[in-house]
Formats: structure tokens, sequence, C-alpha cells
């Protein structure tokens, strides 16, 4: 691949080469706004040929035009408009007048819905999943003509494999059953790359839904579609870098739209430099303008036209789709003023609108700067970010299931991650997880341990934070991201003439089957249990192979039981007296056996217990 410097220098030696081209209308982004918004003061970018020196007139009544601004590139302009606060839905004329030609453009404006995000919470239980792999609802769409990658080959990894969003409205049922209350797709923007774009992170057209998953009007209608089934949906959204087809990158509007190297130079994707007070000069700018792969121009975002476009198209698709929340991609890795910003203004226009950050990071000091309000960062500064990924709760997890019990080992390391609490603003709002589409999936990771697996799944649906899995972890789908690849296979069934559906439970073997059901029963338990989802935590150091947690809210609480060791052993319940001294029995949910005293209690090796308490 060329250094970046040189791909620019031979744009713009091709921009003035074509000096004397007639002007030409290409697109406008965002294509449209709506009337009564707070953030009523757009800047629309034009983009076609030879635009930077045309004057721009509107006679709307209510659109005023601020400023006009050229660039460096002759193909761009950036006009800000203001809209006034009693405008009407219609069309917007501009005129672009050059030297030698009389452009006219379109603009509409149209009526806000109404509709409030419904955003997400501890309250609900979120399922991940990639489009291209989850099912696939409308062959019609497998392949589509004019995009750079036109083959389908579900035998290859890194190849298209056909799920679409109609897939994913035919398993709204499926997801509901389950115990699911929001879904969040990897993005399913536009990536027309020419391969390895199955992902969605390499985001060609912002203003677009990647036609093999279908339309706009699709994706609208997977939102209304799971609004009206009690569910929620969260988009995915990539602001560090782009595609490198993406038209803003193959013709830069300023040489500083992206971060510029001489050659190409990768981030080391150490969010630690970022917090760290004696970290290097080199280390923060790996970090923060490094690329992420060739194929992902790393985006800068203190260009504040980039830094505008990329605020104003989270806002679209709010409007647009009817989104409740956004997860958005490599947080650490954009400016962080730029995100500040971000989540001010969407907070600001969407208050019920949801937002959580992914910090793919260790420590809970690391993780928690990113926090608004944390208890870490002395710069003065708020991220404005409710919500977090918690990496060191999975890893603490993983390494507790894994290990020998002991002091500081076995289940003792999420005890002492969970002591931690304290740095973030509000851990409750942290989005726990045990694998993801970059992850190995959790059933290798605990060696396809069954009962070990029934423990993680019992610590995710009852511990503080707001659960969500993996697609396929509810079947047991394994394998270790060596490479990512192969924890991104097709859910059995999702695909017309798949030899097993494991959607059904008559596909899938008497383990999955287990497995399928442990989860169930614990979502669609905790929906009506407000102790499991705003209550406080209680967690006891481990002692005996064993941890013991409650949450409680009010009267209502609930005792949990991960127990590690190989062999039977009796607990005594006696330690656990400043809680249960109040409660003379309980329910456990997972086999529903009654609890009639509560002095001693039987663990079975390598078990979980649910117990509801009563008074």
């Amino acid at each position: 691949m060329k250094s970046l410097a040189a791909l620019s220098l031979m744009l713009f030696l091709g921009i003035s080469f074509s000096h004397a081209q007639k002007a030409k209308l290409v697109r406008m982004d965002p294509p449209n706004w709506w009337t009564n918004m707070q953030h009523d003061k757009v800047q629309i970018l034009f983009y076609g040929s030879q635009l930077g020196g045309a004057t721009v007139t509107t006679s709307h009544p209510s659109v005023k035009i601020l400023k006009v601004n050229a660039v460096e590139n002759p193909n761009y302009l950036f006009v800000e408009v203001e809209i006034a606060p009693n405008s009407k839905p219609g069309t917007v004329s501009f005129n672009l007048q050059t030297k030698g030609s009389n452009l006219k453009a379109d603009w509409k404006l149209l009526a806000r819905s109404g509709q409030k995000p419904g955003g997400f919470s501890p309250a609900d239980f979120v399922y991940l999943l990639m489009p291209d792999r989850f099912s696939n609802g409308d062959p019609s769409n497998d392949v589509v003509k004019n995009m750079k990658e036109t083959e389908l080959n579900r035998n290859e990894m890194y190849k298209r494999h056909g799920g679409d969003l109609q897939g994913i409205i035919n398993k709204l049922d499926y997801l509901r059953d389950l115990g699911v209350t929001a879904i969040w797709p990897c993005p399913i923007i536009t990536n027309d790359q020419p391969a390895t774009s199955y992902h969605g992170y390499a985001i060609t057209d912002y203003y677009n839904v990647d036609p093999r998953y279908g339309t706009i009007a699709k994706y609208r209608e997977l939102c209304d579609r799971a609004h009206q089934k009690g569910m929620k949906i969260i988009m995915d959204y990539v602001h560090n870098h782009c595609g490198s087809e993406n038209y803003f990158f193959k013709d830069l509007p300023m040489k500083d739209w992206v971060n510029q190297h001489t050659s190409f130079t990768r981030s080391n994707y150490r969010p630690s430099a970022l917090v760290d007070r004696n970290a290097s000069e080199r280390d923060k700018f790996l970090c923060s303008d490094g690329w992420f792969d060739h194929h992902m121009p790393d985006l800068n975002q203190r260009n504040p036209y980039l830094a505008n476009y990329l605020i104003q198209n989270n806002i679209w698709w709010v409007e647009t789709a009817g989104i409740d929340g956004y997860r958005f991609d490599t947080y650490p890795y954009p400016d962080q003023d730029f995100l500040s910003r971000l989540n001010a203004a969407l907070l600001k226009e969407y208050p019920t609108l949801s937002i959580v950050g992914e910090v793919w990071e260790h420590t809970t000091p690391t993780t928690a700067w990113f926090h608004t309000k944390n208890k870490v960062r002395t710069d003065g500064k708020d991220s404005n970010l409710p919500s977090l990924t918690d990496f060191p709760w999975l890893f603490s997890l993983i390494d507790g299931l894994n290990e020998e019990f002991g002091w500081k080992t076995g289940l003792n390391r999420l005890y002492f991650t969970l002591s931690q609490d304290d740095l973030y603003h509000d851990a409750n709002q942290n989005l726990i997880f045990l694998d993801n589409h970059d992850l190995s999936r959790i059933y290798s990771e605990l060696k396809e341990d069954l009962p070990k697996f029934k423990m993680a799944i019992t610590a995710l649906m009852t511990m503080r934070g707001t659960p969500q899995l993996y697609y396929g972890t509810e079947i047991l789908m394994k394998n270790f991201a060596k490479p990512d690849g192969l924890v991104r296979e097709d859910f059995p069934g999702g695909w017309k003439g798949d030899p097993l559906d494991k959607f059904s439970p008559a596909g899938r073997s008497e383990k999955e089957n287990e497995a399928f059901n442990h989860l169930r029963t614990l979502a669609q338990w905790r929906k009506n249990r407000p102790s499991l989802y705003n209550g406080k935590t209680v967690c006891f150091i481990g002692e005996n192979d064993a941890l013991v947690y409650f949450r409680i809210q009010g009267k209502e609480a609930n005792m949990m039981v991960l127990h590690t060791g190989k062999k039977k052993q009796t607990l005594d319940l006696s330690r656990f007296s400043e809680i249960l001294s109040q409660f003379k029995g309980g329910k456990e949910i997972l086999s529903g056996k009654t609890i009639q005293q509560l002095k001693t209690m039987e663990l079975e090796p390598v078990s979980s217990y649910v117990i509801e308490l009563q008074p």
C-alpha cells in the first residue's frame, strides 16, 4: 500500500489537473434534517467536483445560511445553516453558482417522529450478534451488483455469508423467548470494501445501510418490530476509523481529515498510555493517532469539520431509525475531547438515549478513567460517557473459574475486581459479558466444562451491571479467536437448508438444551426482580472454594453461591447472618427446590445456586 502522504499528494495533483472541469454535485451529507431539533445549526457537506468557489444561496424563509466554507480540496463545500424554530417540513432548495455552472440542490426538512429512545439499563439483557453470520432472511441481497465484493462463500471465514436484517427480524420471537430485551448488531452501515468487511467496522458510507443487509427502511422496520415485542435496538458505530474505500478518504477534503504518517503506522492499542501520568508522548501518540489496520484509516476528530460530520451523523441515525442506544467501538482511540462533546450533544438531544463505550483494558482504574464523573481522572474533564464494557470483570471471572481457589486466586479474583467498583461513577451501568466477536468463546475458555459454563452464566445474570450475551453462547458455540473468524461462525439453522436448526430445541443436543434452559430460566426470572438490576451488592470474601454474594433492594433479596470445589461440601451460613437473619427460607431458582432453613447448605462439586430469599 502506498503511504498516506503519497496518496494525498496524488489526490491533490489530480484535483489540479481537473480544475477546468464543469462543476458537478454528487452528494450532500446529511441528506436531510428535521424541524424543531435542539441541534438546529447544521453543517451540510456538498461533494462533487469544482465546488470550491461556489456562491451558495437559498430563498427558504426559515433556513439561513450562516457561512460557506471552501477547503483545500475544491470538490468540497461545507455550508453552515441555521433552521428557525418555526420551520415547517418541506424542501430547501440551494443554488450553487460557480464561474461555469449553476447547480440546484434540494435538501429535505422532515417532521420529527416524536419517538423517544428507550435506552438500555441493568434491567435489560443485551444480545450481541453479527448480522452476516446470524440468519439469512432475504437471499436476494446476498450478492449486490456494483459492490466491490461480489462473492458469497459460507465455507470461507472472511467472505460474506449472507446474513441480513430480515434474518434478525425473523428471529425476534426466538430472542424474546430466551429473555433478550435489547439487541446489539455489529455495524449495519455500508462497508463497500474489496474484502474482509463482513464484520462492519470499515465504514465506507456513513449515511446508508449496507445493501447486503437491506435498506434504511428495513433497519427502521427492525427497530419498530423489536419495539412492538418489547425489545430495544443498540447501534454499533465507529468514530476512530473508516474503510479505505470511503469517498472522503479516497478524495480527502483536507490533509488533516485523517492522521497521516510517512509510512503505515499502526496503533499500539494501549489505552493505558492515555491514563498513565508517566507515559511517553510516543505511546500516547500511537494509541490515538496510529491506524487500526491498513484498510482502516485513522480519522482525525480534531478537525472541526470532521467532528461536526460525525456528531450530526450520530444524531441523524437516532432520528432516522428510532434506535435506543449506541455502542461506540474502540472508544479510547479517537480524540477524547471530541467524544465528550459528542456524548453531550447526543444526550442533550435525546436524554433517554443510552451510550456504552468499548474500553478493552485489563485494569479497573484504567477502564474507569473513561467513565463519566469517575474517581480516577484528575484533569477536571468529563467524558460524559454513562456506560463502559467491563473487561476487568470478564478477565477476573475467566481466571477465577479456571484457577485453583486461593487467598488471591480463583473466585477471589472476581471479589477483588468488584471491590474496586467505587472507582466508577456507577459500576452498575457497566456492560458485563462472557465473550464477544473479538474474544475466544467462553465455553472454550472454560475447557468445555458445562458446570463451569453454567456458573459463568449465573454470574452474568445476577451480578451488578447490564448483562450482554454473544450470539450462539446459549447453544455452546465454541472456538478460540485464533484467528477471530473462528468465533464468528454461522448460527446453525439461520440459513435455509442447514442440516441442523439450533434455534429449535429439537435441533440442539442434550447439553446444548441444558445450557440454553439454564440461561433462559435466569433471564426470564430476573425481569421481575428489581433487586437484581437496581439493588445494592454485598459480596463476601471467598472462602472454601465458594464465593457468596447478595443483591438487595428493600425487603427483596437474593443470595448467589458460586462453588468451584471438586468435592461436595456443607456451607455454614452463619457467616452471612447480617443478611440472612431477616429471612426464614427461600426458593432455589435453578432447581425449583424450596429452601426451608438458612443454617447450612449442601454444595455439589462445581455448582452455582440462585436463591430468592423469603421472609
